[in-house]
């Protein structure tokens, strides 16, 4: 009997690599929960704050949108100022 042992020594090897999947799988779903934060969640209620006011000249910070009268393109612009 030539292929007993070999047989026997992939039986050993891929019990070895099954058992080795079992394990990192419950070690990835143990840490995987232990690293959620605890519940239970709720929004918290923010108070209103008032909305600022633009600083002083901001007309002239801000770019004007202008079109060609001859086309309908639209041009949208934003500005945004910050505190300090």
């Amino acid at each position: 009997m030539t292929g007993e042992r070999p047989r026997r020594v992939w039986r050993w090897v891929v019990t070895v690599w099954l058992v080795a999947v079992a394990l990192g799988g419950g070690v990835t779903l143990w840490l995987q929960d232990s690293a959620r934060p605890p519940g239970p969640y709720s929004w918290q209620r923010a108070e209103p704050t008032a909305t600022p006011s633009p600083p002083e000249g901001w007309e002239t910070r801000c770019p004007s949108p202008t079109t060609d009268p001859d086309s309908y393109d639209r041009i949208l612009t934003a500005c945004a100022f910050t505190r300090g």
